[in-house]
């Protein structure tokens, strides 16, 4: 059910909103572990490496999708935060036609141009038949992974974080069992495992569908919703493609990385994929920190809160920081017998090199779990330029690793491309957050909001670097005001049913 984000303390409603955000991203890496596993032990090292071979030309299009359509939701989730339904139903609205038109211009993009990609990375050619055909069945269901992401982030852009995750364990145990079926048994290959992937998310689509029409009334649009949608098209393009894009740019430094290790060989790509579907489940715990800094900002911040905003993104460091620390310390300790868990015997080589990957990234979660949550920061209060930015910091810093390193110590060179990304971006994070902090800090006390409506909008400038001025809708006034001596906290509990129609 929809729940705001502007009452109770700050880091015990993110916490309870992260918690099904982290599940949920255990459950997807767990599923995409699944197909690991299953593909590495039924077909072989070099269908492992097949597919991995794939992993970051499908990052630089579908990543892009998922960026953009998570940015699609943050006016969303300002808009619910001020209480304004009508507006939340434009915005859904917006969103929904942004994503349709982005699914078919990606897809056909997509397409045409795996094959001509995949020779561009100088895919090894014992691959490349089989890295062909994962990737374009993929990219054929772009549409569902879309949509789905689009869904699920307008669902908690509400502040229910509970039933995207409902779907996703039920997409992800369906995803298992056809992986199984198609990949073991009906002897598809590496395009039953993407094509198992497809089919679980195209059926969730239909159950966020079904769902936001039966139980969330504030999400159903109707055509009215649609003709008032189109002029907040660009308002909504503004913030969702700076985040598709610094996805994109990411990516760009992944194939750069992806070049260097088809160059190296076979067992090189196969070692660095499987230390990256284990790091990817560590990674993905603080990436759903992050989200969830990132509504709670987005829906106080058009509630007027600039001092939840405060001491959420200061408590949300500290529970990021601790988190990164128990992360790190397990896969620097326990990195080998994971990795064992996916090639089986024989392949030590494989073994040392992937979890030489782990005791690197896992030594340095800490600088990734800051820049997720002053990103998700940023993002939420509707800045672009920075986030962007720091895209293009990983860039180089991937790039320069894969090209300079990679080239000096091989393999060892190349693992050390996404730490020094994270603690890039982190140098340009900072002071772009204390920027914008100064602002909330010049707002006075008895201009901070404490329960009740606010008199005049409450304007936070983007930091000097260029991103635009977001402006706050004044929110509607609330029945039950707080006490004065928990101003800082709000009430516990506090719930937004949703607006009939």
């Amino acid at each position: 059910m929809p729940k705001v984000l502007t009452a109770g303390r700050p880091w015990r409603v993110m916490l309870v909103f992260a918690v099904p955000l982290l599940i949920g991203n255990v459950v997807q890496q767990l599923y995409q572990v699944t197909d690991a596993m299953i593909v590495g032990r039924t077909l072989g090292v070099d269908a492992l490496a097949a597919v991995g071979a794939t992993g970051s030309l499908l990052f630089l299009l579908i990543g892009f999708a998922w960026g953009m359509t998570t940015g699609f939701a943050i006016p969303t989730a300002q808009a619910f935060g001020a209480g304004d339904h009508a507006a939340v139903r434009r915005s859904v609205a917006a969103g929904t036609m942004l994503t349709a038109l982005a699914s078919v211009v990606l897809t056909a993009l997509a397409l045409g141009l795996t094959r001509p990609a995949l020779e561009l990375l100088r895919t090894p050619p014992e691959l490349m038949g089989q890295a062909t055909t994962f990737a374009t069945v993929s990219f054929a269901g772009a549409v569902a992974t879309m949509f789905y992401n689009y869904l699920a982030a307008a669902v908690r852009a509400i502040g229910d974080s509970r039933t995207p995750l409902v779907f996703l364990t039920i997409c992800c145990a369906l995803n298992a069992a056809l992986v199984v079926v198609l990949v073991r048994y009906a002897g598809l290959g590496v395009g039953g495992a993407a094509l198992a992937t497809v089919t679980s998310q195209a059926i969730s689509v239909v159950l966020c569908l079904a769902y936001i029409r039966r139980r969330v009334p504030v999400l159903l649009v109707g055509r009215a919703d649609f003709r008032a949608a189109t002029a907040e098209l660009a308002g909504h393009l503004r913030i969702g493609l700076p985040m598709g894009f610094q996805a994109s740019i990411i990516a760009i430094g992944t194939l750069a990385v992806q070049l260097r290790l088809n160059e190296l060989g076979a067992d090189e790509v196969a070692a660095y994929t499987t230390a990256t579907r284990v790091d990817g489940l560590a990674v993905a715990l603080l990436a759903s920190l992050g989200l969830a800094v990132s509504t709670f900002v987005a829906q106080n911040h058009g509630a007027g809160r600039p001092d939840r905003i405060r001491v959420g993104v200061r408590q949300g460091t500290v529970i990021a920081v601790a988190g990164s620390v128990l992360l790190g310390v397990v896969l620097v300790t326990s990195g080998a017998p994971i990795i064992r868990l996916f090639v089986g015997s024989g392949q030590e080589g494989v073994v040392h090199m992937a979890a030489n990957l782990l005791a690197v990234n896992g030594s340095l979660y800490t600088a990734l779990g800051v820049l997720f949550v002053l990103r998700g920061a940023l993002q939420g209060l509707g800045h672009t330029f920075v986030p962007t930015m720091t895209g293009a910091v990983e860039l180089v810093m991937r790039v320069g690793a894969s090209l300079v390193l990679g080239a000096i110590f091989g393999y060892a060179g190349v693992v050390w491309g996404n730490p020094l990304a994270w603690l890039g971006a982190v140098v340009l994070l900072v002071p772009a957050y204390l920027r914008a902090k100064r602002s909330f800090d010049a707002v006075r006390p008895e201009e901070a909001v404490t329960g009740g409506a606010v008199d005049e909008p409450l304007v936070v400038e983007g930091p000097a670097e260029g991103s635009a001025v977001v402006e706050a809708v004044v929110p509607q006034p609330r029945p039950e005001p707080v006490p004065a001596g928990d101003a800082e906290h709000g009430r516990d509990d506090a719930r937004c049913e949703p607006a009939s129609r």
